[in-house]
């Protein structure tokens, strides 16, 4: 018995590499994962590269985010107070850029004049609380539609009428400078007896990707312009 078990570790020794990868744990996985695929079916979005093509392939369409972009799909998110899916659905997305409320732009209070910062000089507040993108490539040329909704709410100050309220979507690249802006308006019913208005937007912007650069080192920004009277 103990030749038998000597030759037969001598002949697993000088099992050729591939057949060892055959017996390896990782092959076991990589079998079962493939009959599960065979069986279930396994969809192709989840097999895209960072530029958009597929292992089986070349595109000429970046994998985008599913979520749909479309006011009715915005508005009803807003409504529901839904959060925010894009930075969840980032890394599904492929080689889509990012689209993100930029840092602390998301929200923005306006104030009676000379009261900035008085909770009782609040006239509104402009909330963005979701936001979604499909992307597309042609060539060097990269086209993003970005939509993003929120709500606007009246403060001790607000008054029935139509809130305006500007907001500012700009492309960064990989050193996180400007390469594309887009000014965006926003114009909200709201009233005493309804002081919660909700708002929606669905726009494209597009630019150029340097040689070498890849989409998904771009990023989308959105947030309200401060410069206004009364922000704070």
């Amino acid at each position: 018995m103990a030749e038998f078990d000597r030759r037969l570790g001598d002949s697993q020794r000088t099992l050729s590499p591939r057949w060892r990868w055959r017996r390896s744990p990782a092959f076991v996985v990589v079998q079962v994962v493939t009959l599960a695929c065979a069986l279930g079916g396994c969809g192709m979005s989840s097999l895209t590269s960072g530029i958009g093509g597929s292992l089986f392939g070349s595109s000429s369409n970046i994998k985008t985010d599913s979520t749909g972009v479309s006011n009715e799909s915005l508005l009803t998110a807003a409504k529901a107070d839904q959060p925010d899916a894009t930075a969840a659905a980032a890394d599904l997305a492929g080689g889509c850029p990012r689209f993100t409320v930029w840092t602390r732009d998301g929200q923005v209070t306006i104030y009676e004049a000379g009261r900035t910062g008085d909770g009782l000089a609040v006239l509104h507040r402009g909330e963005i609380t979701k936001t979604a993108r499909e992307c597309r490539q042609e060539g060097n040329r990269v086209t993003i539609k970005y939509g993003f909704s929120g709500k606007i709410l009246l403060g001790p100050r607000g008054k029935t009428g139509n809130v305006q309220l500007p907001l500012t979507v700009f492309v960064t690249d990989a050193k996180r400078e400007r390469v594309a802006q887009d000014a965006v308006r926003i114009d909200v019913p709201v009233a005493l007896d309804k002081p919660i208005g909700y708002f929606s937007a669905v726009r494209e912007v597009t630019f150029t990707i340097p040689e070498g650069a890849r989409p998904g080192e771009f990023e989308v920004h959105v947030g309200f312009d401060r410069n206004i009277p009364g922000a704070g």
